[in-house]
């Protein structure tokens, strides 16, 4: 198989890996009872003329009752899959780089935010009561009103307290046990952060099936006070939806509410559009790899044990998080070099040389292109452990330049840390992070099997006139079409304008 070639960034924003302070769990036993000795039968109120052990009648009010119970179990045991009120349709926004955003709705009466979606953090925070909060967004000219959360505004919102939650670990910031639960998030991002109070309110969800049935519920998420460094560029314009593995994630509180399996999926398409499902395990046809569990901090850390670029082989093993909430894909040495000479060797292009001292392209392997030359793209495949291959997609950024000229770049940038991911080397496939057997499963998709019908907001009155992701995106589609792996790739002379591509300094 070989890879999609071609996609058009503007900014570059890692918000990727946040780090806090957590607590160990303790033990407990308990004693275990048959439902029909004694201390439950009290319990239960079963009368004492049950049949008498061993005969005819007894194990026929059994097998009855396990038939029930059997039933009951499986009816639990079968969630409907769950997503955001206003569909499960999530899009990229150029402006943000690869981030996928989706409209999500909080609160009695409902309030809506456009929120990234962010696999490499835990929790969910919406600017609230804010000191220092992101501005407006400026789109194509005109301003778009982003709402903030307001804990007095809303009927169903409850402040988090220092001592009767789980959920609150920094009590040692506490004044006092019954004052309000203080929450910070810092992010890998130069200087960047959230911090307020956590909150609790009605998270608007809807079934994800033909009947888009309400399943409102009530989730812990942070007010967000105070955001600073690429926050408060408007890096993130309303907020970010944290959905690590962490117990404050909204998978992780939907998942022990009983109400989804302890699963979540998200879709990336080609021509960025794509779908997140809440309680979606995927498919058996997919492929998989398990998770690297690190109890202190769990993230969706998978290993590679190898690179292939066309015909070169590298067996290197290291690990890497899986990260919607990074824009590119971060890799260390020896790895980053490998792929990127490999690369280099079978790509039929001559490479770009050395970038001004003003410039802002961060990539290292960029190849030069001309109008209407024709640039066949290696494919990269990463194979996991396991043996399952993983084929990226779409490993190059195009960067149209009225100075530094045109040319393609291997998406990957050096790191200093940890080996992510990133969502552009996730483009083409549904993921699917099952938590339930702790492996992440991909499928090649083009996202358009799992398009909701979108519904009305709940209260029209507290929603943007116009949904703040169409509005900021207005190319967005909902049936992006597949584009095959092997292709090659040509600017041609009918474009009208160029495009820059600008990256932020290095955050490692």
């Amino acid at each position: 198989m070989g890879c999609r070639c071609v996609s058009l960034a503007w900014m570059m924003l890692v918000v990727g890996l946040a780090s806090e302070s957590c607590y160990g769990l303790g033990t407990f036993g308990f004693d275990i009872h048959h439902r029909l000795s004694d201390p439950v039968k009290g319990i239960l109120g079963i009368a004492d003329d049950f049949p008498l052990k061993g005969s005819p009648q007894y194990y026929a009010a059994m097998a009855h009752r396990d038939r029930i119970f059997r039933g009951r179990r499986l009816a639990a045991d079968h969630h409907t899959p769950l997503t955001f009120a206003a569909g499960n349709d999530t899009y990229q926004i150029p402006a943000f780089g690869f981030l996928h955003f989706a409209n999500v709705s909080v609160g009695t009466p409902p309030s809506w935010f456009l929120v990234a979606l962010d696999t490499g953090s835990d929790l969910f925070w919406l600017p609230c009561n804010c000191t220092r909060c992101v501005p407006d967004l400026i789109s194509r000219g005109k301003i778009i009103k982003l709402n903030t959360y307001d804990l007095d505004k809303s009927s169903t919102s409850n402040r988090v307290s220092c001592t009767n939650s789980t959920y609150c670990i920094q009590r040692q910031q506490c004044p006092s046990s019954g004052s309000s639960c203080r929450y910070r998030v810092d992010y890998l991002s130069n200087n960047t952060s959230s911090r307020g109070i956590l909150v609790e309110d009605v998270l608007h969800l809807i079934t994800d099936d033909d009947q888009t049935n309400d399943a409102d519920t009530r989730i812990i998420f942070g007010c967000g006070q105070v955001q600073t460094g690429a926050f408060q560029d408007g890096g993130i314009p309303n907020g970010l939806f944290g959905l690590g593995m962490d117990n404050r994630s909204v998978p992780s509180i939907l998942a022990k509410e009983g109400l989804i399996s302890n699963s979540f999926s998200m879709c990336f398409g080609s021509r960025g559009s794509g779908r997140i499902t809440f309680g979606d395990s995927g498919s058996p046809d997919q492929r998989k790899t398990p998770f690297n569990l690190d109890t202190s901090y769990p993230t969706y850390n998978i290993t590679i044990t190898q690179i292939v670029v066309e015909d070169r082989v590298a067996d290197l093993e290291f690990h890497a998080i899986f990260d919607s909430g990074t824009s590119f894909t971060y890799i260390n040495d020896p790895a980053y070099t490998r792929l990127g000479e490999m690369f280099s060797s079978r790509i039929k292009a001559n490479r770009h040389s050395s970038q001004s001292p003003e410039s802002k392209i961060n990539f290292e392997y960029c190849y030069d292109i001309s109008l209407n030359q024709t640039i066949e793209v290696p494919f990269v495949n990463l194979t996991m452990k396991g043996g399952d291959d993983y084929y990226v997609m779409d490993p190059i950024i195009l960067v149209l330049s009225e100075k530094e000229g045109n040319f393609l770049c291997l998406g990957i940038l050096k790191s200093n840390s940890v080996n992510i991911i990133g969502q552009n080397f996730m483009s083409g496939y549904k993921i699917v992070f099952d938590r339930d057997n702790m492996n992440l499963g991909w499928k090649e998709s083009n996202c358009s099997e799992y398009v909701l019908s979108d519904t009305p907001p709940l209260n029209p009155s507290h929603a943007p006139a116009v949904s703040p992701a169409i509005a900021v995106n207005p190319v967005a589609t909902s049936n992006p079409s597949t584009i095959p792996p092997n292709r090659s790739f040509m600017i041609k002379p009918t474009f009208s304008f160029l495009f820059v591509l600008f990256l932020l300094l290095p955050i490692f």
